[in-house]
């Protein structure tokens, strides 16, 4: 069995105005064929925040478009799992728009580590409401327009490698320090390992008691490492040294398997690679963490 927490689809009429995000991106016959050849038995479908917007301008059609894509494509495949996006730019209906996905079969929303430059979590607090009523999960995927540091740094390779790690780490890190991963219950899922933050596991609890000592910090109810187990992360392709650091911080049962197609790498070694875990661990991470998450006890042969 194998579960996959990190699939794209982009709809052709988004992908139409995007640069990068053309192609296989909005191919779902291509989708489709891929899970049939990995034999993938669920996949959830995210957003990765195209630059389409930056044409079309408005919000609120890219969501229609969306979403409606989505809810199209879920139904006619049961093999997926889908995340809805919500208007940001509308705050006033945020809670309104969360519960429409919901009562259209969503499972969960897709939301961007960052918008327009800015960290909004005291704007996202109704979605994360509304997705803990309803046990929706929330995917937190890296903001790939204008992340942490654009205003300095324009470039080609250092923007994905550095500046899309550090805006998703940024946005984990004041989920943390503001209190919302103590206190809500929302299943948070973070692409690619949550970023840099597992690397900095030691150093974020050594500032903290440093900090803490000389009252220059709020005091967190636990040291960080321990609170940022409440949070799922999906693997992104990668490698096994990475891998076991995340484990580390968050627990093998909080590491979720994710090729991050279409941009994965040899699906094939990716899941070998697991073989060193142990037979138990690689089946946690590679299916039945997802499916306990989704609350799904059994998956109906394809």
């Amino acid at each position: 069995m194998l579960c996959d927490a990190h699939v794209h689809f982009i709809p052709p009429e988004i992908s139409a105005h995007s640069k990068f995000y053309k192609g296989i991106w909005s191919d779902k016959g291509r989708l489709f064929d891929f899970l049939e050849q990995y034999n993938i038995d669920k996949a959830i479908l995210v957003y990765p925040t195209a630059d389409a917007y930056l044409k079309l301008k408005n919000h609120r059609e890219i969501c229609q478009i969306y979403n409606g894509a989505l809810e199209r494509i879920f139904r006619e495949n049961t093999r997926i799992v889908a995340a809805g996006i919500v208007d940001i730019s509308a705050s006033e209906d945020l809670s309104r728009q969360a519960e429409d996905l919901y009562s259209r079969g969503f499972q969960g929303i897709s939301l961007a580590s960052s918008y327009e430059g800015e960290f909004l979590i005291d704007t996202l607090l109704p979605i994360f409401e509304v997705a803990e009523e309803h046990n929706m999960f929330l995917f937190v995927h890296p903001q790939v327009v204008n992340p942490i540091g654009f205003e300095r740094i324009k470039d080609p390779l250092l923007m994905p490698v550095l500046e899309y790690s550090f805006d998703i780490s940024m946005f984990l890190g004041l989920l943390m320090v503001k209190g919302i991963l103590q206190r809500c219950k929302s299943r948070f899922i973070f692409s690619s390992l949550g970023g840099v933050i597992p690397f900095l596991k030691d150093r974020l609890d050594r500032v903290y008691a440093m900090l803490r000592k000389r009252e220059m910090v709020e005091d967190l109810g636990e040291k960080p490492s321990s609170i940022l187990k409440n949070v799922y992360v999906d693997t992104s392709g990668s490698p096994l040294k990475n891998i076991e650091i995340a484990i580390e911080l968050f627990g093998e049962d909080n590491i979720l398997w994710g090729s991050d197609y279409p941009v994965m790498g040899d699906i094939e070694q990716n899941l070998k690679m697991l073989d060193s875990l142990g037979g138990k661990s690689k089946e946690k991470i590679t299916a039945k963490n997802l499916l306990k998450l989704l609350n799904i006890n059994e998956v109906p042969q394809q």
